[in-house]
């Protein structure tokens, strides 16, 4: 696509301003590409301003842009947003690091182990381009949904919640962090402490600090949080939220054992405090991972835990489609927070969720994407344990796409992480999963956004190239 937008673009001033260009099927037969490549090129074209695409008609050149103005002085800026107010307990600041280190595309050339998102070849493209098709022809599919979601999909996400969690405990939210965001608001004034797991998914931590709370770290170890330093912290602090990960922890891939699973409940509990569950990676589970352990909500019977979940990470970045549950009158908030923020999901989108969930498709995804995650899993821990051996993986994950490894040699994360896309790999280091000091350097290694086992290999393979004394 990028070849044939470049070409196009150099052609431009064969045309006169306002001159059509040869047709997408003109196109397709002079380069040999095929109709969706033309299409992408062109709408590259169209977004830089150069064409202007007029349905019927055809595309045309575009009219050249004036000169931008002359940038004015933003220079006070920086005395506005770091004054601090005599209220504020924390600063404003928001450090997104964390966040954008998954987010951001590696330069081209670059294999991509710092992701958090399956790899195109692993999303349902065609089902959700189905599911989305059928959605937009529902009548009513462009109004106003109920604010809450609608009933359908919230009737589906309590059933996947489970346990006494019903249609009316739920509210369709725009994804997994939209929902913790909300969760975090309601349930935490600025200022006050917010239990974390240690290490945590980065994003969680900006959502606190963006919402002046301050996350404490709890740390985990191999079968998740540690009950006995939960109670503590509750007690030191005096916090009234505890966020985690039950199943698949970010990044450790810690299930909670059996045993603490209702000690973390009864801890909260007598703490007068909420569990935030985020469970994020329900769709995730590899293909020999066994029965999976039910949502902490499903054994809450006393509206302790406020349960997350998205579609976002089983199918595309872009459903952005996911689901706060809970019970009793923090319901209300949630809702009042949610409105007050974004009124509500689109209604197509929430309709082509719903469309997608129901098809046949959907379980056939799940399965095929259980059984690569598990297989890339096994060829990545299996280059790194011939080709790098040094390295420390403490855990391999029965679920989830990510590897929590230690450099070996005293080695510290950012070192190892400059290190490696020097040698053409993009790698997470470990840093800002902690909100503390961490206990030692570690490193995320992502095996979902590749395009496959070869390319793991290969990644294992320049990583030994680039480390090497």
């Amino acid at each position: 696509m990028a070849e044939l937008a470049e070409s196009l673009r150099s052609e431009l001033n064969r045309y006169s301003v306002g001159g059509k260009l040869p047709s997408s099927r003109a196109l397709v037969e002079h380069y040999r590409v095929s109709p969706v490549t033309v299409s992408r090129a062109l709408a590259q074209l169209a977004a830089e301003g150069l064409v202007v695409t007029r349905p019927g008609a055809g595309v045309f050149r575009a009219r050249p842009r004036t000169s931008a103005p002359a940038p004015g002085d933003t220079s006070w800026q920086e005395v506005a947003l770091s004054a601090e107010g005599a209220g504020d307990i924390v600063p404003r600041s928001v450090d997104a690091t964390g966040v954008l280190g998954s987010l951001t595309t590696p330069p081209s050339g670059v294999i991509e182990l710092n992701g958090g998102y399956l790899h195109p070849s692993l999303q349902p493209e065609r089902a959700m381009a189905a599911a989305l098709a059928r959605a937009g022809r529902r009548p009513g599919a462009w109004g106003r949904p109920p604010v809450e979601g609608l009933p359908e999909l919230r009737d589906w996400f309590a059933r996947e919640i489970g346990g006494p969690v019903v249609a009316a405990d739920v509210l369709v939210t725009a994804g997994g962090q939209s929902a913790l965001a909300t969760a975090l608001r309601a349930l935490a004034p600025p200022g006050a402490p917010i239990l974390v797991e240690s290490p945590t998914y980065p994003g969680l931590l900006a959502i606190a600090r963006a919402s002046g709370c301050r996350p404490v770290p709890v740390p985990v170890d191999a079968e998740g949080v540690r009950p006995e330093l939960l109670a503590a912290a509750f007690e030191a602090t005096g916090a009234r939220v505890f966020v985690c990960q039950p199943l698949f922890q970010t990044p450790t891939g810690a299930v909670l054992a059996p045993g603490r699973r209702a000690e973390v409940l009864r801890i909260a509990r007598a703490a007068g405090a909420f569990v935030v569950e985020d469970d994020y990676a329900r769709a995730l589970a590899h293909e020999d991972c066994g029965p999976l352990p039910a949502t902490l909500a499903a054994e809450d019977a006393d509206g302790v835990v406020v349960h997350v979940r998205s579609l976002t990470k089983a199918t595309s970045p872009s459903l952005r489609v996911g689901a706060l549950a809970a019970r009793g009158p923090v319901v209300d908030r949630l809702r009042a927070i949610q409105v007050v923020d974004s009124f509500f999901v689109p209604r197509p989108l929430q309709e082509a969720a719903l469309e997608l969930v129901g098809a046949p498709a959907w379980p056939r995804h799940l399965r095929t994407v259980s059984a690569e995650l598990r297989h890339r899993r096994d060829v990545l821990a299996g280059a790194l344990r011939r080709e790098l051996p040094e390295l420390e993986l403490a855990h391999l994950p029965s679920g989830g796409y990510q590897l929590w490894v230690r450099p070996g040699g005293g080695g510290d994360d950012a070192g190892f992480a400059a290190a490696a896309l020097r040698a053409g790999v993009a790698v997470a280091p470990g840093r800002p999963y902690f909100c503390a000091e961490p206990p030692g350097p570690h490193v995320r290694l992502s095996f979902a956004g590749v395009s496959g086992p070869g390319e793991l290999v290969e990644a294992v393979q320049r990583l030994r190239a680039g480390l090497a004394p």
